[in-house]
């Protein structure tokens, strides 16, 4: 789930986000565990964990996907329950799309990686796709797609040591290689791994695995990937829980 575009102005950046967002299905909501749910948006997972006394998100989706992310969390946990804090596995624009809109309506801190923060400041840009590796339409067309950095700085925090903070069950785990400070999730008592973009449940850069969104495990998006060695190495950790 992943695409950049070079430094340009914010309304295309959200306008590639929209036009994204077209591909895929619509919204689906699983429940993963008794307190986990995956929700779907267009070509883009997210989570909500916890209960109505108290949950966190987990990623934000394209550009757009606020209002749909607010409907499922009120309906999940009621009515205007905000969750404890917004939980970031790494920048890409699929995964921050609603975030500031989020953080702000709910007033909450968001949580990121420390190596992820320049991306997260306004301070830097994600490295230029590569459309050339993995093959198919999508990664053709990832120089189109954003990259540009958003400032999150009056709400962002890191995230110390390896648990979340007042969700002691999940470790947080560095899976770099996608980006620089991507991290992953895991729970050990039921072996839950949420992995962000560490590894992907659709080829993404097929324009018809896109659409479709065909089940199947493959590596991070390869044009958007740009230390393939720490990649692997993190899937490696990953596949030896």
């Amino acid at each position: 789930m992943k695409a950049k575009q070079i430094l340009v102005p914010h309304r295309d950046e959200q306008s590639m986000s929209m036009n994204l967002s077209m591909l895929g299905r619509p919204p689906a909501l699983t429940q993963i565990a008794p307190d986990v749910w995956c929700l779907r948006d267009k070509i883009v997972n997210l989570f909500f964990v916890g209960d109505k006394r108290s949950w966190i998100l987990i990623d934000t989706g394209l550009y757009g996907s606020a209002s749909t992310i607010k409907q499922t969390a009120d309906k999940l946990f009621g009515a205007n329950v905000p969750p404890q804090f917004i939980f970031l596995t790494h920048g890409h624009f699929d995964h921050v799309g609603a975030v500031k809109e989020l953080a702000e309506e709910w007033n909450v801190t968001v949580y990121a990686h420390e190596r992820e923060l320049p991306f997260l400041t306004g301070l830097e840009s994600y490295l230029p796709p590569d459309p050339t590796v993995g093959g198919g339409i999508m990664a053709a067309s990832s120089f189109l797609y954003p990259r540009s950095p958003i400032d999150l700085s009056e709400r962002l925090e890191v995230v110390s040591g390896e648990r979340l903070p007042g969700f002691d069950e999940w470790r947080v785990i560095d899976t770099p290689g996608h980006t620089q400070g991507h991290v992953s999730l895991y729970r050990e008592r039921d072996r839950l791994l949420i992995v962000g973009d560490a590894f992907v449940t659709t080829k993404q850069e097929s324009f018809i695995a896109v659409l479709t969104q065909k089940i199947e495990f493959h590596g991070p998006p390869a044009y958007f990937t740009p230390d393939w060695i720490a990649a692997r190495t993190s899937v490696e950790k990953l596949a030896a829980l």
